[in-house]
């Protein structure tokens, strides 16, 4: 005998002044609104002018809906093409069919453009993002709950779902039969309950893990990618939704375990610390005060707050760098040491002859110092290391 079990919604479109409002969209509306605010706070800790999050937005989340659904028609064609398919229903996307995979390679892209016309380093972004885009991607599930989709294999737990039969001749609203909305018979695995519970803990476990280690270079970002495909693969292989399968396993498993390596292999291989960002133009030095005047015309304040104008572009600093340019409002001058920490960061584009090329935090710090005219063991190059290397090339 069931004694418990999760409800499922009977409703999940309205209709306010004759236009539908679909539970879906509003789910999936208060996911990128969540992980806007999380991305826009994380951001300006990194130095990022005010709702610079914004300008990214404006690209990332019609690219991401675009990649969404381009990937839900790659991997389910049968729905609306070749015998049997409606084609114009490919534009439905109210009626559900957004991939997570097609979401993020888009969103990205469109992240990318964004970043380019901002002067911002992508990898700062993607990291700033880790954060937020798991919570985005656990409150748009509840989406898949109010349509009554998705859920998994038939189950005896007490947290089984029911599932109402939904009426295909009136979208959005359950069967009813004498005034009673019609279930299915069973009760099944809540998967959208189980992946949203394991977003929020992926989205948890990328904060603290970012917060103790200041991953760089993308690595909190390749964390996340991790995180959450492991716990994607089981949830999907509870699933009995209509899937393409390979080798009798459902496609998006295949998805989940590839990008899995995929960005276990991008952390491991690559390093650097957080990047630290500044405005191009940040002041080097103290303004001349106004004729007559004695007061100095900075905001040495330390309030940490960025200035309301976006900059032109960005430029990446050293972690002291940083903290001093938003204590006093002046960009100190740069060190071997702060050279060789933007460099690993990701910042001073090098040009493919430069002696530090690739090279770690060690090599470019001997690459700046013998560019400066020291040596490795501390002393003046000068005039000797010339001669010296005159000699060497008569040789």
């Amino acid at each position: 005998m069931i004694t418990a079990a999760i409800p499922s919604p009977t409703t999940s479109v309205w209709h306010v002044l004759g236009l539908p409002v679909r539970a879906y969209a509003l789910c999936i509306v208060l996911g990128i609104v969540a992980a806007l605010y999380i991305l826009e706070y994380r951001m300006r800790s990194r130095g990022v002018a005010r709702w610079a999050s914004l300008d990214i937005a404006v690209w990332a989340v019609p690219f991401g809906i675009v990649g969404a659904r381009i990937y839900h028609l790659i991997t389910s064609p049968q729905d609306y093409f070749g015998a049997g398919g409606d084609p114009i229903r490919a534009f439905y996307i109210w009626e559900g069919g957004l991939g997570i995979w097609g979401a993020v390679i888009g969103g990205a892209l469109g992240a990318y453009i964004g970043c380019r016309q901002l002067g911002l380093p992508f990898a700062l972004v993607a990291d700033s993002l880790a954060v937020g885009l798991p919570v985005a991607q656990g409150i748009g599930r509840l989406g898949n709950w109010f349509n009554n989709e998705l859920y998994g294999k038939v189950t005896t737990l007490p947290w089984g779902l029911e599932v109402h039969d939904m009426d295909r001749s009136n979208p959005g609203h359950a069967t009813v039969i004498d005034g009673q909305a019609v279930t299915l018979p069973d009760l099944y695995h809540p998967t959208f309950l189980y992946e949203l519970i394991w977003d929020l803990g992926v989205a948890l476990l990328v904060w603290l893990a970012d917060r103790k280690f200041k991953f760089g270079r993308g690595r909190a970002f390749a964390l996340y990618v991790m995180a959450y495909t492991a716990g994607r693969a089981w949830i999907e292989m509870l699933r009995v939704d209509e899937a393409n399968h390979f080798f009798g396993v459902r496609l998006n498993v295949f998805t989940a375990i590839v990008l899995f390596l995929l960005a276990l292999i991008y952390f491991l291989v690559v390093r650097g610390p957080r990047a630290y960002v500044v405005p191009d133009d940040a002041p080097e030095t103290l303004p001349e005060p106004a004729a007559g005047s004695d007061v100095s015309q900075v905001d040495v304040t330390g309030d940490g707050e960025q200035p309301a104008r976006a900059p032109k572009g960005y430029q990446v600093v050293s972690h002291h760098r940083f903290e001093e340019y938003r204590k006093t409002g002046i960009l100190p001058p740069e060190t071997p040491q702060d050279m060789a920490e933007e460099i690993a960061a990701g910042g001073h584009p090098l040009e493919p002859a430069d002696p530090a090329g690739p090279a770690g935090v060690g090599e470019a710090v001997l690459a700046t110092g013998a560019a400066a005219g020291t040596g490795p063991d501390g002393s003046s190059g000068g005039d000797v290391d010339v001669e010296t290397q005159r000699k060497n090339d008569e040789r």
